[in-house]
């Protein structure tokens, strides 16, 4: 992961050290970075690092095509930063050459993981100028058409990442296809729906021709189709969108036969529909073509789970970065942390989840929805899935409900969209130029004719990677909230999950980092038609390359039992460790926890090793004592010795 920001007392360097010593120290600061493998220097240069924590602090900057990298090289103090480029969400010039006081010229930087960053650098000669623009033009390379470092990095793994996800095999781990659900490959060429995955389980009775009309009447054409179904009472939990009911509230009788099947394969009584939005962004969404299953569905019944949308989201995770960087005031603490709202979204996030996997654990089947059923719709399948599948609650299969529920299903994490021109006389000299939802491409031709090109773009959505729109109106931490609502439940049942809090923060960081491709693009079709897979190194080839660092010694497995946490104010906690994690009073408090992880999953493993010896040790003897043998010698089972050893291995489980 990313160094935080570490304070400490150095006893290396003399406080007197010769000027002489110090040059030296300078040139020699940045010698022991170790890159990525594609990994390039950019530029390196002397600035002062404005530290919230321990004030002005002199140092070397590094900036490569990944990361900013920073090294103090004062004697008292010892400050290092290491922020992926893809972290940052804004870089602006800090003061002017007529500014006055100490260190107020310079770079702020604002970071997308909760925390800010400010250098100070001489006043004279236009100093910053080279550092701020190649900053800005590799912090946000789709801007300046540039690559991202995914595309760019040359990192090799054993582990296979893309190889975690196999959609037909997930179906039929869960006992698909049957009499009541089946495969179908009719999004194979991302025609019924482009945000959808090519392979979908739908109800058995439907005929692709039904799916098709029943795609015209669903938001972005994302018809109601299985994410996961019950092995005993086949409760199934769909997700879809919104149906586009409108003001004059059409309806569609397709569409409510559909439900109705959904309804049949499992004999629910009534199907629960669970729209994720309040009632009031439900009602105000018809004057957008939207709305929500009305009278007319007449074996249903619709509940309203009262989520608020990504800009109220949004807006409450900066009020808690507010409050959280870079210091915590413990004076007004609880009431700062109200303010913010965040563990209230959590609780309703959490909330919806149980009632969700209640009413499948239950035996009736549930269709989940939100506007586009890209957002809170994922939040909440994939949150229930969690509570009722145990499988999902290892290591892999984690890792296969992200790419399922998220990856697979079109959550809108980023649009990347390589800007060339469709002229092939057309070689070099673009510039690019924005309107709304378009980008004009002026090139300079070969045979020195002007021409210009128009480009469709694709805004850049909730993560923003690579684009210097910090202002996106469309950003928003849903998936942050999902990975939070997973800590929540980890903290509650700390034995149910075979994955560490350590695996929820590598997740986190790359995020945001650009160095794996997983959160690339929006979709599974966007994928593809880049090749993706091709081109680009999975997280999980990280992950599943080093599992060890990720397992959580205390795991104990529980093939039936459902997890319904407590979703209450009184029991939900913020996460310190992601939110806070860059004050250094917290990380030195934090990291003997992650040591004792270690430390645990080491002493068992020596004690299995020591079991196995002792195993292979009395399958030995009892060879050597066979028909022949010594007969009168006591058993090893019976040996003292041995029954000792078996008492002392067994006593810390």
């Amino acid at each position: 992961m990313a160094s935080p920001v570490s304070v400490y007392n150095s006893n290396v360097l003399d406080a007197h050290i010769s000027s002489t010593s110090r040059e030296s120290l300078k040139m020699e600061l940045l010698a022991d970075v170790t890159l990525l493998p594609g990994e390039e220097r950019i530029i390196d240069k002397d600035i002062i690092y404005i530290c919230p924590f321990s004030g002005a602090v002199k140092g070397k900057v590094l900036i490569t095509n990944y990361r900013l990298y920073f090294k103090s090289c004062d004697a008292d103090v010892a400050v290092t930063l290491d922020v992926p480029l893809g972290a940052i969400s804004r870089v602006e010039k800090m003061g002017g050459v007529s500014s006055r006081g100490e260190n107020s010229y310079g770079l702020d930087i604002t970071c997308k993981d909760m925390r800010n960053l400010r250098f100070a650098l001489k006043q004279e000669g236009h100093s910053r100028r080279d550092i701020f623009e190649l900053l800005f033009k590799h912090a946000f390379p789709i801007s300046h058409g540039l690559p991202l470092f995914a595309y760019v990095t040359q990192e090799k793994y054993e582990e296979n990442g893309w190889s975690v996800y196999r959609p037909v095999e997930e179906l039929r781990r869960q006992g698909l296809p049957n009499n009541k659900w089946r495969i179908t490959f009719i999004n194979k060429n991302y025609e019924l729906c482009d945000t959808y995955p090519a392979v979908l389980a739908v109800p058995f009775k439907c005929k692709e021709e039904d799916l098709r009309r029943v795609s015209s009447f669903r938001s972005r054409g994302r018809i109601p189709v299985l994410s996961w179904i019950h092995r005993e009472n086949r409760a199934a939990i769909a997700r879809c969108s919104q149906p586009l009911v409108g003001m004059s509230g059409k309806r569609n009788k397709d569409d409510e036969r559909y439900l109705d099947l959904i309804r049949d394969a499992n004999d629910t009584a009534k199907l629960t529909i669970y729209d994720a939005r309040p009632n009031v962004n439900a009602v105000a969404n018809k004057a957008t073509g939207g709305g929500y299953e009305g009278d007319e569905y007449h074996n249903a019944e619709l509940v309203f789970l009262d989520i608020h949308n990504i800009h109220v989201m949004r807006e409450s995770l900066k009020k808690l970065k507010d409050i959280v960087y870079p210091n915590v005031e413990e004076s007004h603490w609880l009431s700062s942390l109200e303010s913010t709202h965040w563990l209230e979204h959590i609780k309703l996030v959490l909330s919806g989840a149980i009632q969700v996997a209640d009413k499948v654990s239950s035996g009736n089947s549930v269709v989940v929805h939100c506007s586009d059923g890209w957002d809170r719709t994922a939040q909440l399948t994939s949150l229930a899935m969690l509570m009722l599948d145990s499988h999902y609650r290892t290591l892999k299969g984690l890792q296969v409900l992200i790419e399922k529920e998220w990856i697979s299903f079109g959550h809108k994490f980023t649009s990347v969209r390589n800007f060339t021109c469709v002229r092939p006389e057309c070689r070099s000299g673009c510039l690019l130029g924005f309107a709304k939802n378009t980008a004009v491409c002026v090139c300079v031709c070969a045979c020195a004719r002007a021409c210009v090109c128009l480009i469709v773009l694709v805004r850049v959505q909730r993560i923003g990677h690579g684009d210097k729109n910090h202002a996106d109106q469309d950003r928003s931490p849903i998936f942050v909230q999902f990975m939070d609502c997973v800590w929540q439940m980890s903290k509650q049942f700390p034995t149910a999950f075979e994955f560490n809090e350590r695996l929820l923060l590598t997740i986190l960081e790359h995020l945001y980092s650009c160095r794996f491709g997983t959160f690339l693009y929006n979709c599974e079709s966007a994928r593809e038609q880049n090749a993706l897979r091709q081109k680009t190194v999975s997280l999980w080839s990280l992950v599943n390359s080093k599992t060890e660092l990720y397992l959580n010694p205390f795991y104990t497995p529980e093939s039936g039992r459902v997890l319904y946490p407590v979703a209450s104010m009184r029991h939900l906690e913020l996460w310190v460790t992601y939110y806070i994690r860059w004050n250094p009073r917290i990380r030195q408090q934090q990291s003997p926890v992650e040591q004792r992880y270690l430390e645990l999953l080491a002493l068992r493993d020596e004690y299995i090793k020591k079991l196995e010896e002792l195993r292979l040790s009395d399958s030995s003897r009892l060879a050597d004592d066979g028909p022949g043998g010594d007969t009168s010698s006591p058993s090893p089972a019976s040996s003292p010795t041995r029954q000792q050893h078996y008492t002392h291995l067994q006593t810390p489980f």
